[in-house]
């Protein structure tokens, strides 16, 4: 499912609200979840799961093609942890 989509289908469940409404609302949630990720903060929604932020060390890395040794920089990658509710859900536990 893409961003689209899924206000689509709010929409459709929400009838009162506009589908530009519904768009703004959806950019506003996830517009905010980026930025406390960049400020470093862990984002937890119960039930759904939590979003973080994982350091990567600088390390030496191997070009695979000519073998040569590369410097690969420093840098944080967003990582998602699902929660409880949502692993029962699709294990159907």
């Amino acid at each position: 499912m893409i961003k689209s989509e899924l206000v689509q289908r709010i929409a459709e469940q929400n009838p009162h609200l506009y589908q530009r409404d519904v768009e703004n609302i959806v950019n506003a949630i996830l517009d905010e979840i980026v930025a406390a990720m960049a400020r470093g903060d862990r984002v937890e929604l119960r039930g759904f799961g939590a979003f973080s932020v994982k350091n990567r060390p600088a390390r030496q890395g191997r070009n695979p093609r000519t073998g040569t040794k590369v410097e690969v920089t420093e840098k944080y990658v967003p990582f998602f942890k699902t929660g409880k509710e949502m692993r029962e859900r699709l294990n159907d536990v």
